[in-house]
C-alpha cells in the first residue's frame, strides 16, 4: 500500500472515511478483497490478501476494527527482514487489544520489519506508528495523508489528496465511495521542483510521484484502490461500506468488490 488519504472523525457524519491506493508488482499473488474464512479473528475481517506471506496491507472487521500498513521509501535501509509487515496489520484486525496496547507491544521488536507506517483504529481511538524512527502517535480528528515517508509529508500527492477529500466533505451531499475510488484515479505528475527527494533516481521519482502509479518496465503500478466509510457514533449510523476497484498493468479497471455491513460491537 502506498498511498492512503484519510479523514478520522472529521465530519460529524462519519468516523472514519479512507481512499487508498495498493502499489505492487503485478507478479505478486494476491486475493481480492473479500471477507476471510480461513482465520480466527475475534470479528469478521474484510481485506485482501497477500498469498506470499499471507497478510494483508488494508482490512477492516465487522467490529469497525482498522489497520493498514505501507513501506517507508529509505534505499540505505535493508527490504529483508525476519517477518512482513502484513502480519502487523493482520494481527490487529483478528486481536481484540486496544489499538494503544497494540502499538505499545510493537516497539520492543521495531527491528525485525523493514521500514513501515501503520494505522491503527477502532472506532475510538486512532494510532500512528513508524518503525525507522520509534514514533507513536494517537491522532486527533484531521484529514490525513500517508504514502512511503511520514504523515502528512508535504508530497504533492498527499497534499492534494487531502485538499480533494476536504471538498467531498465540505459537500451537503452523502459521501459515495464511487467519489473516492475515482479521486485515487488521479495520475497527474508532480512538477520536478515539487518531487520530494528520497534518495531514489529522479525518473523513478517522477514516476512515483501521482496518485496512481502506472510503471510498465518494471511491471508495477496501482493494483487496487480501496474507499471505506463509516458512519457516526453521534448520528447512530452504523453501518460500513467498503469498495474495492481492481487494475490490470495497463491501469484498466478490472474487477470490482463492494460489500456493506452495520458494525456489530
Amino acid at each position: 500500500m502506498c498511498l492512503i488519504i484519510f479523514a478520522y472523525q472529521a465530519d460529524s457524519r462519519y468516523s472514519l472515511v479512507v481512499a487508498a491506493n495498493r502499489d505492487e508488482f503485478f507478479s505478486r499473488p494476491t486475493r481480492d478483497a473479500d471477507f476471510w474464512t480461513d482465520n480466527d479473528a475475534h470479528h469478521p475481517v474484510c481485506a485482501g490478501k497477500d498469498l506470499v506471506a499471507g497478510g494483508t496491507w488494508l482490512g477492516l472487521t465487522t467490529s469497525g476494527r482498522f489497520a493498514a500498513v505501507t513501506n517507508i521509501r529509505d534505499p540505505s535501509q535493508a527490504e529483508k527482514k525476519p517477518i512482513s509487515r502484513g502480519e502487523l496489520t493482520l494481527n490487529f484486525l483478528a486481536g481484540a487489544e486496544t489499538p494503544a496496547a497494540y502499538c505499545q507491544s510493537l516497539s520492543s521488536h521495531f527491528n525485525q520489519y523493514a521500514g513501515y507506517n501503520l494505522l491503527i483504529g477502532d472506532g475510538n481511538e486512532m494510532f500512528y506508528v513508524n518503525n525507522l524512527e520509534a514514533k507513536l502517535r494517537q491522532l486527533e480528528p484531521g484529514i490525513y495523508g500517508l504514502s512511503n515517508g511520514q504523515l502528512n509529508s508535504p508530497w504533492p500527492k498527499i497534499e492534494h489528496g487531502r485538499q480533494q477529500l476536504k471538498l467531498l466533505l465540505d459537500c451537503d451531499a452523502e459521501l459515495a465511495t464511487d467519489q473516492l475510488i475515482s479521486m485515487m484515479g488521479n495520475r497527474t505528475r508532480a512538477k520536478d521542483a515539487d518531487l520530494p527527494d528520497t534518495g531514489i533516481p529522479i525518473e523513478l521519482e517522477r514516476r512515483l510521484s501521482s496518485a496512481f502509479i502506472q510503471n510498465p518496465e518494471r511491471q508495477y503500478g496501482t493494483r487496487c484502490s480501496t474507499a471505506i466509510i463509516l458512519g457516526s457514533h453521534e448520528q447512530k449510523e452504523n453501518m460500513c461500506r467498503f469498495s474495492e476497484q481492481n487494475y490490470d498493468e495497463s491501469g484498466h479497471r478490472t474487477s470490482a468488490h463492494f460489500y456493506q455491513f452495520e458494525l456489530t460491537h
